[in-house]
């Protein structure tokens, strides 16, 4: 069963850089709530509120009870968080309107449980998926898929084909690779050649190089 939380937001009438702008400096967060052929609907929301909010869901799966104003909650998934590049600031933030008993599409993260066999042995863990890509209806949306990877030993692989993923619908092939267990790659060692020379070092006597005079002969230099 999908995860689900509450969230209050008010709608707004400025739209445009400037009022987004201003709406950013006054501690809110602007936004919009759109769905199939309905109207986009611009909103604002309290900023500590919705980090929040988002601080303790999966934001990219989680269906949200949404209240603009007074108005009757509405199902919305949040589409969309446009973010500062490094700094904590969100620009914008995009719901969308979830229609009853209509499928949906989204990515479902997966949570790899215990120490695998082969970690222990001195393998690693390479994973190649977080998240597989679902079809459902919004209330039967999972918030993660749990796989048990602990009797994991070095050579093995994970497929999704494994991974119990209940009555949803997985997009993804089966037999694709979500995490597999591999042999950590040797030291490098040092060349036989750089040792045989090392070797040959101590037994060479070094050349003398000595100055000849006019006749040939030569001389202590």
């Amino acid at each position: 069963m999908s995860e689900q939380a509450v969230f209050q937001v008010e709608s707004r009438s400025e739209t445009g850089k400037g009022a987004a702008r201003r709406i950013r400096a006054s501690g809110k967060i602007p936004g919009n709530v759109y769905g199939h052929g309905a109207e986009s609907i611009a909103v604002q929301m309290d900023g500590l509120q919705f980090r929040a909010l988002i601080g303790k869901i999966s934001a990219e799966n989680t269906l949200i009870d949404l209240t603009v104003d007074d108005a009757k909650p509405k199902p919305v998934l949040i589409r969309e968080i446009q973010r500062h590049p490094y700094r904590p600031i969100i620009f914008h933030v995009d719901f969308f309107e979830i229609t009853a008993g209509e499928t949906i599409r989204v990515a479902v993260p997966v949570r790899l449980e215990g120490n695998p066999i082969g970690v222990r042995g001195g393998g690693i863990l390479q994973v190649i998926r977080y998240e597989l890509e679902i079809e459902c209806l919004p209330r039967e949306m999972p918030s993660a898929f749990v796989a048990d990877i602990s009797e994991m030993e070095i050579g093995d692989s994970l497929h999704i084909g494994e991974i119990d993923t209940g009555d949803v619908t997985v997009i993804e092939e089966e037999n694709l690779t979500v995490c597999m267990i591999v042999q950590q790659k040797a030291a490098p060692v040092e060349e036989e050649e750089d040792e045989e020379v090392s070797d040959l070092e101590g037994e060479i006597e070094p050349e003398v190089i000595t100055a000849r005079g006019e006749d040939g002969d030569t001389e202590d230099a």
